[in-house]
């Protein structure tokens, strides 16, 4: 509860930034456009902003940029302060949480509405980490700051504390309400994976600081599901091992089927040809690890350490999640690891996109669908033609499946330097038109949650694409979706992380018949589940 005196009258302001100093030095103008634009809506509702760190004029920026940097800042705000955590970029959430889990006033985490830089995506990740550590928080976005939503939904922060949102496109999900051979398939799946159990492949936990992003094994292990804890150091090692002819007919295998890369000749910015060889090496050495662990999915973390190392890992992690990929061979027996099937991986190494992936490649699977799927950033969006249709992006770990004309119609192109100095390219393409599961894992009381709702990835005109692709990231895969039955706005309130989980079906009504049977598996291994944007 707080103790801060209502309405409030003052609030201290953090603002949470990146590990990497390019990062943060490139961000930083964005932030500081937000920033004062967010200090001048307070002011107008009477509320005057301390910030409680100052910038640095030797790294060029303000950001909290690491743990011990964020639990310094809060040993100077008063404990019962109402604070607000301001967030226009990626941020890693680990700088603020010892912070704010010991806070005892109000806490408002902020995002403007920018597909610029990832400030959305920082501000869920924060926001699902709050959730997970039982912290109470209220939440807040907008464009320009003087939108109706954003100020009226201010003004009830200033006044008692706490901002309310429409949630009313969630309802329980009840096994009763789904035919009985759509339960019994899910009832029959949870058992099996109870009996059979699975294995996580994590190399290296708590990628770019995503608590929420961590499920411990007391909550994974009654559902099934253990953990092989591998070292990215044992991934490095293993890619020296992968011979130049191996990573030359990964490379083959894909210029064969169409796929076009963006190559230069400067490392430093462009993609060589040497990077995706590279890439290829890690595609190959990540599918034999998985295969000697006995691994059913994986997650790479890339972000930290082995970043300084190799190339990105996103090309690697977009081959692992389609069931068409380079074959890769057992270098002793010489036999096919996973023949036709994807390997799904957990982009980030989140457990919450492991858990949910590997569950909906077991569903689709035995429904007889594609199991390729994919985690995305939920990056932004905006009103197209009288609907709202989401951005869905991610770097790495989209499949060629989820493309119109698969690897014919994507390319690799080479990842931003600011965030990936050692270059290495994307799988990208348009996401294809159709009928789409989404759903989202996540902690909640100390409980494992599920989120899971209806969509549909729409078909825009070719310059609308490129506006998004260019207002965002372009070198990144893209998906443009509308969400049955759920806003904007009920979507930031309730969804508790950065990443959302998509899967395709040909149809909306095999879409459902997915979502239901995947919801009964849920709940027959204790996940509660919620419905979203679906009527009763």
């Amino acid at each position: 509860m707080t103790m801060s005196p209502l309405p409030l009258t003052e609030a201290y302001l953090v603002a949470s930034g990146d590990m990497r100093l390019a990062a943060n030095q490139q961000c930083w103008p964005a932030q500081v456009q937000m920033e004062t634009q967010l200090t001048q809506a307070l002011a107008a509702l009477g509320v005057q902003v301390t910030r409680a760190h100052g910038t640095d004029p030797e790294e060029g920026h303000g950001f909290i940029s690491s743990q011990r940097m964020g639990m310094d800042v809060f040993q100077r705000i008063p404990k019962d302060a109402p604070v607000i955590v301001a967030e226009a970029v990626w941020q890693y959430s680990h700088h603020v949480l010892a912070g704010l889990r010991a806070h005892r006033g109000p806490v408002l985490t902020v995002a403007n509405w920018s597909g610029q830089w990832p400030g959305l995506v920082g501000l869920l990740n924060l926001n699902g980490s709050l959730t997970k550590m039982n912290v109470p928080y209220s939440t807040l976005w907008s464009e320009d700051f003087q939108d109706e939503f954003f100020v009226s939904r201010l003004a009830e922060w200033v006044q008692t504390g706490r901002v309310t949102h429409d949630r009313s496109h969630m309802r329980p999900f009840s096994p009763q309400e789904v035919p009985e051979a759509h339960r019994a398939l899910g009832t029959q799946l949870a058992e099996a994976l109870r009996e059979r159990q699975a294995i996580l492949g994590i190399f290296d936990e708590g990628c770019m600081g995503m608590y929420n992003a961590v499920i411990d094994d007391e909550l994974l292990n009654p559902l099934g599901l253990y953990k092989e804890r591998l070292s990215q150091s044992a991934l490095y090692a293993a890619m020296q091992q992968v011979t130049d002819a191996e990573a030359q007919a990964a490379l083959d295998w894909l210029l064969e089927r169409g796929m076009r890369f963006a190559w230069g000749d400067d490392p430093a910015t462009e993609l060589t040809r040497a990077q995706t060889l590279d890439q290829l090496r890690m595609y190959v050495a990540a599918v034999r690890i998985a295969a000697q662990f006995g691994c059913d999915a994986i997650g790479i973390q890339y972000q930290q350490g082995l970043k300084d190392l190799a190339p990105a890992s996103d090309l690697a992690e977009g081959l692992l999640n389609n069931p068409e990929r380079p074959p890769v061979y057992d270098p002793r027996t010489g036999a096919e690891l996973y023949a036709g099937e994807a390997l799904p991986h957990f982009n980030e190494v989140d457990e919450g996109a492991a858990v949910d992936g590997l569950l909906t490649h077991q569903v689709w699977t035995a429904l007889g669908l594609n199991p390729a799927n994919t985690l995305h950033d939920l990056r932004w969006g905006e009103d197209h033609q009288g609907r709202f249709v989401w951005v869905f992006m991610i770097s790495g770990a989209a499949p060629a499946a989820h493309f119109s004309s698969g690897y014919a119609e994507a390319s690799s192109e080479r990842q931003p330097p600011m965030f990936f100095a050692q270059g290495g390219g994307t799988l990208k393409g348009e996401s294809r038109p159709g009928a789409l599961v989404w759903s989202r894992v996540y902690v909640r009381g100390g409980r494992l949650h599920l989120d899971v709702g209806l969509g549909e990835a729409v078909s825009l005109p070719e310059a609308e694409v490129q506006r998004r692709w260019a207002m965002t990231t372009p070198q990144w895969p893209i998906m443009n979706a509308v969400l049955e039955g759920v806003s904007r706005d009920q979507m930031m309130a309730q969804h508790q992380a950065n990443h959302i989980q998509v899967a395709y079906a040909p149809s909306r009504d095999e879409a459902l018949q997915a979502l239901q049977v995947k919801a009964a598996m849920m709940d027959a291994l204790g996940v509660t589940v919620h419905l979203c944007g679906l009527p009763a």
